[in-house]
């Protein structure tokens, strides 16, 4: 939900003002990217890092059974995404935050994947 509560606002920032003024950047930053502009990587900060967290936190606070998974894919997305602004933009203080907060992530979500698979089989066996 962190993740998601972040992401949701910049990404919407983003998509508004592609040049990225508004955030405080400029389309210089991305000269060794393969963007021109923010738009693209607003649109995929605001679908997969700001709502998919937020529906990801959903799925794992109702205990959904795919939860684990979901928050493994998140982690692992929020790895690449962060691993992709190192290589193109350079090292800031929030990359390593955030590439943390993806570990983070993907061993909560393997946790939470052990748990809810260990209760999924004990429903099965009391109905079996």
């Amino acid at each position: 939900m962190f993740i998601g509560i972040g992401a949701v606002p910049s990404g919407i920032a983003m998509i508004a003002d592609p040049r990225g003024s508004s955030l405080g950047m400029t389309v210089n930053m991305l000269v060794n990217s393969p963007f021109s502009d923010f738009l693209i990587p607003g649109i995929f900060l605001l679908i997969v890092n700001g709502i998919g967290s937020l529906l990801g936190g959903v799925a794992s606070f109702r205990r959904y059974r795919f939860a684990g998974e979901i928050a493994i894919g998140l982690g692992m997305f929020l790895i690449l995404w962060i691993a992709a602004q190192v290589w193109w933009l350079g090292t800031h203080w929030l990359h390593f935050l955030y590439f943390i907060f993806g570990i983070i992530e993907l061993v909560l979500g393997s946790m939470l994947r052990r748990n809810l698979s260990s209760e999924n089989e004990v429903i099965v066996k009391c109905f079996f």
